[in-house]
Formats: C-alpha cells, structure tokens, sequence
C-alpha cells in the first residue's frame, strides 16, 4: 500500500487546498492532478521552464536538497524568489514525509 502524504497548497487568494497524495509523486503533479491555478509547468517536469515556481512552507519530514539545475531555474521565477522557492517538479513526495505546505505565487510568467 503506498504512503499518503497530506499536501496543502495555498492559493493566491489565500484559499487552502488539502489533497492526499501518494509518495512517489512530485508537488508539480499533484497540484495540475488537483486542478489547481497557477502551475503552468510548461516543460512537464523536467526543471528547464521554472513555471511550477511554489514556495514550499513547509516539511515535516526528509525532503530533497535543491540541485543544480533547480538552483539556476530558481533565478528565473516570474515571482520573487526567497528561502522557500522551489520548482514543484524537482519536489518528491517520500515515504520520509508525514506532510507539506506550499504556497503557490501570484504570477508563473
């Protein structure tokens, strides 16, 4: 049986959306799964468009170290970066996490 995760994204507008989602699965998945506004990832995942751009509030639980690639995708955000940017895509849900709270930006583009 896999390892739910409950994830909550917070909206623009301040709205709360809990989903659970299974381990395994990026935060960029699980918000376009959800039918949530405001992730384009137009590159499907693959860390070279920065349009799944999500502050990750919180982690309780291992998470991945930013790479990279997703440190210089970082410098390309439409919206602000800080000490919580993340692309979604490069966020995976793990066995290790019991829970996460990302914030989702005003604008990708």
């Amino acid at each position: 049986m896999a390892h739910i995760v409950p994830v909550t994204f917070v909206t623009e507008g301040g709205e709360r959306v809990e989903v659970k989602a299974e381990a395994g699965q990026s935060l960029m998945q699980v918000a376009v799964s959800a039918g949530l506004e405001g992730i384009i990832a137009e590159c499907g995942g693959y860390a070279s468009c920065a349009t799944c751009h999500m502050y990750v509030t919180e982690i309780d639980g291992d998470s991945s170290e930013v790479g990279d690639e997703e440190e210089e995708m970082l410098d390309f955000t439409a919206a602000p970066r800080t000490d919580e940017s993340r692309l979604s895509c490069q966020v995976v849900l793990t066995d290790a996490m019991e829970s996460v709270t990302a914030r989702i930006p005003d604008r990708q583009k």
